[in-house]
Parts: structure tokens; sequence; C-alpha cells
């Protein structure tokens, strides 16, 4: 591995920052920073808003204009070398002159996967890799997990109390955690490519799964509404199927469709069993739509299925500082747990308060 300085941190680090600002905008695009390096000293930054719109590299050289000749290009993930949707990235820093680029990762999509960086070296362009990135790995999880397994990063997320409790026995649970975790929860919303909940909680709640901050959608994007219902019970008077967006319901019967098709919904059947959606195939086809993060919002059943197959990469858990007591819902529905050692390991990677509540993030240990 290249050794790094200071300064290849602190400029990655920058490029890093900048990638973060396509968190609302850039799926399903992966988000992408560049920071172009002259001399010692930035001389222009770019970053990936849209998909369908320039890339990082592209709006930097654009910055920059004659003074990115000669200047290193800092790029969070490997530029691309194909025709999509714009140009390759990779012939613009060959044509504006660049001297040197330093990737923090490669991409795993097999239509760059090292033809990026080939290229590059290929025009006499001197490449190094690996500055940060773990960092870049972490920030793009759901696109490298959409990559290399083809299907989502699947993330529940869960409000509760200091008990384990979601709701009262007869479905209270408005509201649980304050407004701070709520708004938290809402930029975990947004910054996902679908949002998941079970028929349970849509004919208990009739939710929206929308987000209601503006600010951020900036460009009016909502995430794609997902509703597992084998048996395509889903009301033709939900709310959601009036809302912007598209809501996308799954069943292993699809004998209603015409009539939900026609009330606004897309509908996939998909292999089922025992009755069940197959999970896996849900995955799996949302991993076909593009989806890089899917965020799950369900009640104990559909959570606790997903946690019994093993296909919950992360959790994140909004835990209100009080007591609910025993006549509630918990959090996931396990049936066949009676053992101590079947208990699912979690590794906590992260604590963070939001007014009076604690948000913990975690992952399952195999």
């Amino acid at each position: 591995m290249p050794d790094f300085t200071d300064s290849d941190s602190a400029f990655m680090q920058r490029a890093v920052e900048l990638a973060r600002n396509g968190l609302f905008s850039a799926h399903p695009n992966p988000m992408v920073g560049c920071v172009l390096v002259k001399q010692g000293k930035i001389v222009a930054e770019g970053w990936h808003e849209v998909a369908g719109e320039a890339h990082a590299e592209i709006r930097a050289l654009a910055a920059a204009g004659d003074n990115a000749r000669g200047a290193t290009a800092y790029v969070t993930l490997e530029p691309c070398a194909h025709h999509g949707r714009t140009p390759p990235c990779t012939a613009a820093l060959i044509a504006a002159g660049i001297r040197e680029v330093v990737v923090a990762c490669g991409d795993p999509n097999p239509r760059v996967d090292g033809k990026g960086m080939q290229a590059l070296r290929d025009a006499g362009i001197a490449v190094r890799t690996g500055v940060l990135r773990e960092q870049v790995e972490q920030l793009l999880a759901g696109f490298f997990c959409r990559m290399l397994r083809g299907r989502p990063r699947v993330r529940i997320k869960i409000a509760c109390s200091l008990d384990g409790a979601i709701a009262m026995a007869d479905g209270q649970s408005q509201w649980i955690t304050g407004a701070e975790a709520r708004a938290d929860g809402q930029r975990l919303r947004a910054s996902s490519g679908a949002v998941m909940t079970g028929i349970g909680t849509v004919l208990a709640d009739d939710p929206s799964l929308t987000v209601r901050d503006a600010s951020l959608i900036p460009h009016g994007r909502q995430p794609l509404r997902v509703i597992v219902d084998s048996e395509l019970r889903m009301p033709l008077a939900a709310e959601m199927l009036v809302l912007p967006g598209t809501t996308l319901v799954y069943c292993c019967d699809d004998s209603r469709a015409g009539a939900l098709r026609a009330a606004g919904a897309e509908v996939a059947r998909v292999s089922g069993k025992s009755g069940l959606v197959d999970l896996v195939a849900v995955l799996a086809d949302l991993g076909k739509r593009d989806v890089n993060d899917l965020l799950v919002e369900a009640g104990p059943s559909l959570a606790g299925q997903l946690l019994l197959q093993g296909l919950v990469d992360e959790l994140v858990i909004y835990q209100a500082p009080h007591i609910m007591g025993s006549e509630t819902m918990r959090m996931f529905n396990t049936p066949g747990w009676s053992q101590l050692m079947q208990r699912q390991r979690l590794q906590i990677v992260d604590r963070t308060e939001f007014g009076d509540d604690l948000r913990i993030t975690a992952r399952p240990v195999s």
C-alpha cells in the first residue's frame, strides 16, 4: 500500500465531506467528492449531486478551468471509464492534464471495477489508492452492498422505551420519542432509497412513509414505499396511494392486483414460503431496482422475520427514557427462541443523544 501523508488524509477528508452533500440527492448513484490540489492548496472542489448530472470530478474540473493542468485530484471513489448517463470521468481527467489521482477506494460496479484506475495509468497518470478507504466504504455501505451482494443494505429503525416496548398492547405508540429523535428519523428516511413496512402496520396505522421535511428532498424525490403484503390486503383507500412517489406492494397472491394498480400502486408478485412473501426475493428485486439502502419501519412480525433470516445489516434504535410496562408490544417476534444461546449478539457502533432520547446504532454479529 502506498504511503500517505497527513496532507493526503486532510485533502481526502475534505473530499469525503463534499461527498456527504449528496446524501439526500445522489441516489441511486454513490456519493462522491473530488478535490483538486496544486502546490499544496485546493484550487477546486466538486461533488455528485443528482444521478444523470455531472459527476464530482467533472464539477471540480469545470470549477478549476485551466488551473486543473498539473494538479492532483483526490477522489473518494474510483473514476468511471465508461459511458453511462454521462461521459467517462477518466477521459475528462486525462484531457484536463491532471498529473496524479488519489483514490480512497475502488468502485465495485462491474462496469468500473479497476477499469477507471487502469485507464488513468495507461494515460501516464500516477494513481494511488487506499487513503481513508474504510471511511468511504462505510459512507457507501448501501451502494457496496448492492454491487457485491445484489441487494440493498437493510436497516431497521425502531423507537422504543427503556424497557424495549414499541407500543402499548392496543397499538398506541405516538409519541414514544421526542421531536429531535423523530427529526433524525426523518433524515434517515430521506437518505434511504426505499422504506419498507408490513401490511399489519398499514392496516393499523395507515402510515404515509413519506419525508415530511421538504428541505431533506431538495429535488422532490420521495423514497420508494415498499409494502410486504402476502395476501394483498392493501386497502384501496390507503393514504400513501395518493401521495407523491411510488408505492410498491409485494405479494404471493396477485388476484386483487388490478384494483390496487388502478388505485395507484405498483404490484410485484414474488415467490412465497408457507404463505408468506419470500423476503430474500424481495431484497433481490429491490437490488435490481437500484435501491442501495432499505429502511425498515415495521412491526415485530416483519422485523422479527428479517432478523431470524439474517437479513438485517444494521439496527437504528431510538430509546426514550421511560418505562411502558408489561402490557406492550416488543421490538421483534422471534418464534422458536427459547434458549439464551439463541440470542442475537450485536456490535454497537454509535451512541448519539437527541434531546432526552438515545440513538443506538448496532450491527448483528454472525
